[in-house]
């Protein structure tokens, strides 16, 4: 009994919509393990001498049985670590108008929940779009790219936060109501990519358009079981790759590419203009899922040819 209402309250927690955070811990998980996999040992060793540098690398490992599992699990776990900050006490709030909002400094105990997104502004009716914002995901993704390398005389301290962030904001960016605002007549101050607008998809449950896309994978999952369901039969593992698509580094380019999605499938049909929560359809959702998986694959093989180019 007591299990089950454990089962219950977690279900519960997992669908109260929260600050923007792509695909939840068990997307970001997946993507990660599947970037690892393409990774040449040599590459590896750079990276987990990074990866030891932030203050929780011992609490990724914990369960790891040998060498290379913790070095995997490392790797995997890091991939949540800018959605973790969130809720640790010892890191403060921060806005994007500070001063600070686009300085990239190394573990300087700020969330910066800003620069999990990249709101291109969209409006199907002609309704006046604000300003667009002065940082955003993208922005600081091409920072962060270009500090990786130890040729760029970043510090190593720099080097692995930077390397933590990039690890999440690729399959953010690939997230495709990460890279969109919708304004109309009926929300003319913007949507936030999704927030506002409510769905009922084949749950029964009501939950925001955001986080119907942000749970496609799952919601919180541990680093062995993120790991099972990608190489599961039919798991994100099995989704192909577009090898000229792969090629594509630019992260404005995958903000675009999520933008487009956005418009062709999130905000698609039975999706309205406004708060009021409709019925998906099960066109809707298979659709829906068809996107999620091909823009996550797709992150995982882009965030293994960026490691390999910057650490090589």
């Amino acid at each position: 009994m007591k299990k089950a209402v454990l089962m219950v309250l977690s279900w519960l927690v997992a669908l109260v919509p929260g600050p923007a955070s792509a695909w939840w811990d068990e997307g970001h998980m997946q993507i990660a393990y599947l970037a690892y996999k393409r990774l040449d040992p040599a590459i590896k060793d750079k990276i987990d001498g990074l990866l030891r540098l932030n203050p929780d690398y011992q609490v990724w490992t914990c369960g790891a049985q040998d060498e290379a599992s913790r070095r995997t699990y490392a790797f995997v776990h890091a991939a949540t670590w800018a959605d973790d900050i969130k809720t640790k006490s010892d890191y403060r709030e921060d806005r994007i108008t500070d001063p600070t909002a686009g300085q990239n400094v190394a573990y300087d105990k700020l969330k910066h929940s800003y620069w999990h997104y990249k709101d291109i502004l969209f409006s199907p009716d002609g309704t006046s779009l604000p300003a667009p914002d002065p940082v955003d995901a993208a922005k600081m993704a091409k920072i962060m790219i270009a500090a990786l390398p130890a040729a760029s005389g970043a510090s190593d301290q720099l080097r692995s936060y930077d390397l933590v962030w990039l690890l999440h904001l690729v399959g953010d960016l690939h997230q495709p109501l990460h890279a969109i605002a919708r304004y109309t007549a009926e929300l003319p101050h913007g949507d936030r990519g999704g927030n506002a607008e409510m769905v009922v998809p084949a749950t029964g449950e009501t939950i925001a358009l955001h986080a119907y896309w942000d749970r496609l994978f799952g919601g919180y999952s541990s680093v062995f079981g993120a790991i099972f369901d990608a190489d599961d039969r039919g798991g994100l593992g099995s989704v192909a790759v577009d090898a000229d698509a792969e090629k594509v580094l630019d992260p404005d380019r995958w903000a675009l590419e999520s933008f487009e999605a956005a418009k062709s499938v999130a905000y698609a049909q039975p999706v309205g203009p406004g708060p009021a929560a409709v019925q998906l359809t099960r066109d809707y959702e298979t659709n829906a899922r068809n996107v999620a998986r091909t823009r996550a694959a797709l992150a995982a093989a882009r965030l293994a040819r960026v490691l390999d180019t910057a650490l090589r």
